[in-house]
């Protein structure tokens, strides 16, 4: 009988379970598991820093639907996954994070790069384990996997002890991979279809409130049926821009706010209510609200606020339910009072917002600047998006038009991912145009990753904001300690690096530039626009986070 080692496993449940690229950087004990792994076929891209390794899962999964998976070496190289684990568990994405770790025979002796890595990753992963033994490494990999997709998604990590990937078993003590044949998705009870339907035709004023949840279901085209049958307009969270997309004629995104504050039937489909929109509650949404809340995970509904009714399902299974029993009962849709009084909100903020659009100033607006992104993108580009300023402005700015199509920093708020989140975006998606829409603040945390772009022929279009600091300057009025970053060359970095590079400082420059880089990008090559925009042009947004009543940082400001 064959020998095989626990590295080889490793690399073969991964093949098994359908993974095609692994983000990580080299280093013991892993070396093993990766020539293994690129002897199957696996795509193996090595990154800067092991937190980017996670982001670019993260945006792979998040993109393809599928477990993005990263990797680690022993100690400080585990550890350095952590915020970007920590980031998918807070956007509940699949991703299967694998750490190396000193052998477990010499635990408690002071080996080499020993801490209990296991304990670390616990709080923030869905489903943590240490695999002690090689016969077992396809086993654990098959329901890493599983744990990791099915009902309320979240990342797996598993600790790989040496002394497991170098042991070396005969190859009949393996446990075949488990199959699945046919499964069904979990369904909404009938007599809360029906009712949740009667609540529907009684209201003057229903919304639908959506996430990613219908995204990991894969039910854009169950939730665009409901939304078409009943004529109800719809919201997502930015993490479900897109699903059904931003231009349908029930998408009033200027008209938001009113839409949460004054609707009276709320049905919120597939996402959490949490900060993003003000965990359900006044001020955002009216007291007397019904809230019908549909969530494969039954801990999330009733979480926050009260609810008239709950239906624990999958988002793809409730929404047909939903629809059949809705047709010929609810029917509002574009002519109805409702969504005319939205589309009259829309109109004036939109009109609101056109000045800045089309402003001419120099440095160049932040709002300018997404205008030319939002012209400039094709309609099947994905957008990373990340920084405080350019992000809160581009989410008023530019539309998003197919599933998995937008990426931004999400529930934790993490700054560093855009260019991760791009090149993860990137490796999923290869014949799909990329942009990442950086601040200039953030762009540094992970600007090395650039290097892994060029290196791994990732083309994608880096557009910063480079306003000289974190946040918006608030001008002469105050000194804020750590805002300033000065007016950094990014562009020359860039060209250091292999890609392409260019300095951008005026509105009627933005357009031309982009055209150029998108020329290099078409031949393979990187690029990035260094755009010097105001730096005291600041975002108007709901405040992300409240610290004893005042709003996080803005609130100084």
């Amino acid at each position: 009988m064959a020998q095989v080692d626990g590295s080889q496993l490793m690399a073969e449940g991964l093949k098994a379970e359908g993974v095609d690229t692994i983000f990580y950087i080299m280093g013991g004990p892993n070396i093993l598991l990766s020539m293994h792994a690129e002897r199957l076929g696996i795509r193996l891209i090595d990154v800067r820093h092991e937190q980017a390794a996670a982001m670019m899962a993260h945006a792979y999964s998040r993109v393809t639907g599928k477990v993005g998976v990263c990797m680690g070496a022993g100690g400080p190289g585990a550890a350095n996954l952590l915020t970007g684990v920590a980031n998918a568990f807070l956007d509940a994405c699949p991703v299967l994070a694998l750490g190396g770790s000193s052998a477990v025979h010499f635990y408690d002796l002071g080996d080499f790069q020993e801490f209990d890595q296991l304990a670390v990753f616990k709080p923030i992963c869905k489903w943590s384990a240490r695999i002690y033994e090689a016969h077992r490494a396809k086993e654990y990999v098959h329901m890493g996997m599983l744990r990791a997709r099915q009902g309320k998604p979240g990342p797996v990590y598993f600790d790989m002890p040496g002394n497991m990937l170098v042991e070396r078993i005969d190859e009949k003590r393996v446990w075949p991979s488990p199959t699945i044949g046919a499964k069904s998705l979990p369904i909404g009870d009938s007599q809360s279809i029906e009712k949740a339907v009667d609540l529907l035709k009684g209201a003057k004023k229903p919304l639908l409130i959506t996430g990613s949840g219908v995204f990991w279901s894969d039910a854009g085209a169950e939730m665009q049926q409901f939304v078409e049958t009943t004529g109800i307009p719809f919201f997502t969270t930015p993490q479900g821009r897109g699903i059904v997309s931003d231009d349908h004629p029930l998408s009033l995104l200027g008209a938001r706010s009113y839409a949460l504050r004054e609707a009276d039937v709320v049905l919120v489909v597939g996402t959490r209510l949490n900060f993003i929109i003000g965990y359900g509650r006044p001020p955002r949404f009216s007291l007397d609200a019904k809230f019908i809340q549909v969530d494969v995970d039954s801990e999330e509904i009733g979480r926050t606020r009260s609810i008239e009714l709950g239906i624990v399902g999958d988002a793809k299974a409730v929404f047909r339910q939903l629809t059949e029993v809705a047709k010929g009962r609810v029917s509002f849709g574009e002519s109805s009072v409702w969504v005319q009084q939205l589309g009259a909100k829309d109109r004036e903020n939109r009109e609101k917002m056109s000045p800045l659009l089309h402003s001419e100033q120099t440095p160049v607006h932040p709002m300018r600047l997404c205008k030319e992104v939002r012209d400039f993108i094709p309609r099947n580009g994905i957008l990373a998006v990340d920084g405080h300023e350019i992000m809160n402005m581009s989410r008023q700015v530019i539309p998003s038009f197919t599933p998995g199509s937008r990426l931004n920093p999400g529930p934790n708020g993490c700054m560093g991912v855009g260019l991760p989140f791009g090149l993860g975006a990137k490796a999923a998606a290869p014949d799909r145009p990329v942009v990442v829409l950086h601040g200039d603040g953030s762009l540094g945390l992970n600007m090395m990753e650039l290097d892994t772009a060029v290196r791994r022929q990732l083309p994608v279009l880096v557009v910063v904001s480079n306003n000289g600091g974190w946040t918006a300057s608030p001008g002469n009025k105050m000194h804020v300690p750590g805002r300033d970053l000065g007016s950094v060359r990014y562009d020359q970095i860039a060209q250091s690096m292999g890609a392409y590079g260019e300095l951008v400082e005026g509105p009627q420059a933005v357009r031309p530039a982009m055209e150029r880089a998108w020329k290099e990008v078409e031949n393979g090559r990187p690029a990035l626009l260094n755009v010097l925009t105001e730096p005291t042009a600041r975002a108007q947004t709901v405040p992300f986070a409240s610290y004893g009543g005042e709003s996080a940082g803005t609130s100084l400001m």
